[in-house]
């Protein structure tokens, strides 16, 4: 059934005495569009839209723009992998708005980064083959897959946000239109638009082959009426932003730069301030959470009002609001985020894409012989990003620039994605982000990280998949 049928039938069937087949019966004799004005817009009934699910691929988007895609913590999904991209022929992606100067120095800058990604490649390539030989009961061409993989895994860091990718997902109605709104309140040109499709996508009959009746209906045409940007996140982010700007001074601890820090806040007062401020700021977690302790309750109170001067009846509490028992602030290459962020039991946050805190170097490329090159081509594009405008400048960001992102979770999902992230068949900059946190753990709560499993960076298996 198409989605937003089966939300009324499933609605009807909860509120009546009748079999899901009369509901379903009932549902085709009656308007699905009326009922959903009535109860889920004007009345609130958010619920209802749980029951319908859509079902979306995006094509040749960008990897920066696949994030933003995926950032809903009730999201199911999948994003292509970078390792099955052939991209000598896929390119890049401009974002829009460059002057014809910019572009084309956009341009000149991606095209290093690629042919840096190739050459890199086929180096560590041929390094990882001189130094993994193959296994007597391991058939050739499996070696090869996994030789080629592990190659990608170390020339990955030179890929850049620009690149094309696409994604399928599957959202209750619900979670789609808070997404699309999300969207469409987004700072890149290319997410808004995005979000533009997908509300026209939702007004006309989807892709279906194999079934001609359900071809001819539209995939969710009340929902494609109804979803406006949300302005209230977007206008908060900017208020907070202003008073940071007026009353925090700029972070200077660039020096003693930590990759991995662990606090349990008990302050919630605090905390909620301190979470809110972090999006806008380059401050570090811990040390904005022991500021917001140090104010007194009226300065915390400016904070939270700030943020929510520009709230309606119609918006939820901010994502900054919502809390985990533990806070892990992390400072990762952007590779390792796009691996991290999939997961969903934990609420997520980043600041502001830079280039300000560097790049790592993974041990691979300078065994390989390609040190020299990647730091070459790295200065260069952070060189490039700053003669270009911000936010477009972002697509540039490579996957081995850092960056900083706040994770809260409880101790089930902490111990979840260490044990998960550090296994041998894992990216070993990930694997090294999963192994911190048990360290973290281990050191905050013995008893507890101790029940953390976990494999050392140190042990490897690399033809293992």
């Amino acid at each position: 059934m198409p989605p937003e049928k089966s939300a009324y039938a499933l609605a009807r069937y909860s509120r009546s005495p009748d079999s899901i087949q009369k509901s379903i019966e009932w549902v085709r004799t009656h308007d699905s569009a009326k009922f959903l004005e009535s109860f889920y817009f004007q009345y609130g009934h958010a619920s209802i839209a749980d029951l319908g699910h859509v079902v979306l691929c995006f094509e040749g988007v960008s990897e920066l723009a696949a994030t933003e895609i995926e950032d809903e913590q009730l999201w199911d999904g999948q994003a292509r992998s970078s390792r099955y991209q052939d991209f000598s022929k896929a390119g890049f992606i401009t974002p829009p708005g460059f002057s014809e100067i910019e572009s084309a120095a956009y341009g000149a800058a991606a095209e290093r980064l690629l042919a840096a990604y190739h050459e890199i490649h086929a180096r560590a390539k041929e390094h990882l083959i001189g130094k993994l030989a193959r296994p007597d009961d391991m058939k050739l061409d499996a070696y090869d897959r996994n030789i080629t993989a592990r190659a990608f895994d170390v020339a990955r860091y030179v890929l850049f946000f620009g690149i094309p990718t696409g994604v399928g997902q599957v959202t209750s109605i619900r979670t789609l239109e808070r997404q699309i709104r999300r969207l469409k309140a987004s700072e890149y040109a290319e997410v808004r638009e995005l979000a533009d499709e997908i509300a026209s996508a939702c007004s006309t009959p989807p892709a279906c082959p194999w079934d001609e009746a359900s071809a001819m209906e539209p995939v969710a045409p009340t929902l494609a009426r109804h979803v406006d940007a949300d302005e209230h996140s977007a206008q908060s982010r900017t208020d907070l932003q202003t008073w940071a700007k007026q009353n925090l001074p700029a972070w200077m601890g660039t020096e003693r730069l930590e990759s991995m820090d662990l606090i349990r806040p008990s302050d919630t007062h605090a905390e909620i301030a301190a979470t809110l401020l972090y999006s806008v700021t380059d401050w570090p977690f811990r040390e904005l959470y022991e500021l917001a302790r140090s104010w007194s309750a009226a300065r915390r109170n400016e904070v939270i009002d700030v943020a929510l001067k520009s709230r309606t009846q119609r918006d939820e509490l901010l994502r900054g609001f919502r809390g985990g028992l533990y806070a892990f602030d992390i400072v990762m290459d952007i590779g390792a985020y796009r691996d991290l962020h999939r997961h969903r039991r934990c609420q997520q946050y980043r600041q502001d894409y830079s280039g300000q805190l560097g790049y790592d170097t993974p041990e691979a490329m300078v065994e390989c012989g390609a040190g020299s090159l990647y730091s070459s081509v790295m200065k260069e594009t952070f060189a490039a990003m700053k003669e270009l405008p911000a936010p477009a400048a972002h697509y540039l960001l490579p996957f081995g620039a850092r960056s900083r992102f706040l994770f809260k979770m409880d101790f089930a999902e902490a111990e979840y994605i260490a044990r998960l992230r550090s296994g041998v068949k894992g990216h070993f900059s990930y694997r090294k982000v999963a192994w911190d946190m048990k360290c973290a753990m281990e050191r905050l709560e013995p008893e507890l990280g101790r029940l953390m499993e976990a494999t050392p960076p140190w042990v490897e298996d690399p033809l293992k998949r």
